[in-house]
């Protein structure tokens, strides 16, 4: 059974960081696709960051240069790692994966940027 945890979230003042754990079960994580995801409220869920099986990684220009996915294969968790937070990264980050076809999320953890 795959599951999907994630944690680390919560308030930051603006310019400040956050780093976001994905503990992953049931799965290599190493040997998959990952990616972040988040959600504000109103909005549709987007992609943030997404690492490849090989180490690849690809952001959106909207976070690129301030955020990093990185995973610990010893601890297969795979991490966000979000510098110079603005208000409009307030949103619920998911963790995602999929296999054999089919989509896994994690249950999401909230980032508010606020000072």
């Amino acid at each position: 059974q795959v599951q999907l945890v994630e944690s680390g979230g919560g308030l930051v003042q603006p310019g400040g960081s956050l780093r976001l754990s994905c503990a992953a079960s049931g799965i290599i994580a190493s040997e998959k696709f990952m990616a972040w995801y988040r959600q504000a409220p109103g909005k549709q869920r987007e992609p943030v960051a997404v690492i490849s099986s090989s180490g690849s990684t690809n952001y959106p220009e909207s976070v690129k240069g301030r955020f990093t996915i990185s995973r610990d294969n010893a601890k297969n968790t795979v991490y966000l790692q979000m510098n110079s937070l603005k208000p409009e990264d307030t949103a619920v980050y998911y963790c995602y994966t999929n296999m054999v076809g089919m989509s896994y999320w994690g249950k999401g953890t909230p980032v508010t940027v606020s000072s």
